[in-house]
């Protein structure tokens, strides 16, 4: 599995390579640094461009990726497995799309918007590009998580609820989480009805019957793995996706995974309304998984 990190020189691209190394060291794969710049500008004649214009650009890449070089020296990743790109785009996201598919990338890195909380995830234009078109998985680093990440990923928590096109995704998910070298533990968020209902807990009332379903639901999906590989189940509930999930216990190296609405085309990652508010929400790197993908050739998959 190629990794494939969007960098650029500042706090955000430090997050992304933080989380990127993390993963391509853990799973031994080579590593692609992309710094996306915005192609040049028409000047006048036909097919001529700025040439000043041009060499600015050029030199902003090679200082950006000589920065991210030097970065990952001390991340301990080695220079052999590491590739530098350029690439020109009005849009840093769609840049990293088009490269991920001209590499056959399995998963592309990138950081947190600078304007959000620190440890949550903000979403800007070049996540919001990936998270609405990336045919690859979509890892994203929370604000600050390069001053101090963890020294190996400890845990792949799944954000699950039951439809018509999970297992696809589950099985990438458990394919990803072997090549990660952690354990998969599935969660369903359970929130209580509002109203003044939501106060009184009555045996058998609605707030019973979701969590029989939710327990259900997630039997039904560690059943997939055939008993072959223990999985652990966890139910929470609360007002909100946010409140809710700020009750469950995350482990420093913890990856919290999404599965992409069901609006969105299939293959294709797409940020629907509950993995919107639960990346939001996340104080831990974010997975985002195409819609109906599956584990590649070769990799294992439940069931």
């Amino acid at each position: 599995m190629r990794v494939l990190v969007g960098y650029s020189p500042d706090e955000r691209g430090d997050d992304a390579l933080a989380l990127a190394a993390l993963a391509a060291r853990t799973m031994a794969a080579p590593l692609t640094v992309l710094h996306v710049h915005p192609p040049p500008w028409p000047a006048r004649g036909p097919g001529s461009v700025d040439a000043e214009w041009v060499a600015y650009l050029k030199a902003q890449a090679e200082e950006a990726l000589a920065a991210a070089a030097g970065r990952l020296a001390e991340l301990d990743v080695p220079e052999a497995d590491v590739t530098l790109r350029v690439h020109a785009h009005r849009g840093s996201g769609r840049g990293l799309i088009e490269v991920a598919r001209d590499m056959g990338a399995g998963l592309i890195v990138a950081g947190s918007a600078p304007r959000g909380r620190r440890g949550r995830v903000a979403i800007g234009s070049t996540a919001d590009q990936l998270l609405h078109g990336s045919p690859v998985p979509v890892m994203l680093a929370p604000r600050g998580y390069a001053a101090d990440p963890p020294g190996r990923l400890a845990r792949m928590t799944l954000a699950y609820w039951r439809r018509r096109d999970t297992e696809g995704p589950l099985s990438a998910a458990a394919e990803l989480a072997g090549r990660l070298d952690v354990e998969l533990r599935l969660l369903t968020l359970v929130l209580r009805p509002p109203g003044l209902s939501a106060r009184f807990h009555v045996p058998g009332g609605v707030l019973d019957r979701q969590l029989a379903q939710a327990e259900e639901d997630l039997r039904h999906a560690a059943g997939l793995f055939g008993g072959r590989t223990p999985v652990e189940r966890l139910t929470a509930v609360g007002p909100d996706v946010a409140k809710t999930l700020g009750t469950v216990d995350m482990l420093h190296g913890e990856v919290l995974a999404c599965l992409s609405g069901q609006d969105g085309p299939l293959r294709k990652v797409f940020l629907g309304e509950t993995a919107g508010k639960i990346v939001r929400a996340a104080a831990c790197p974010v997975l985002l998984l195409p819609r109906g993908s599956a584990a590649r050739a070769g990799g294992e998959s439940p069931g």
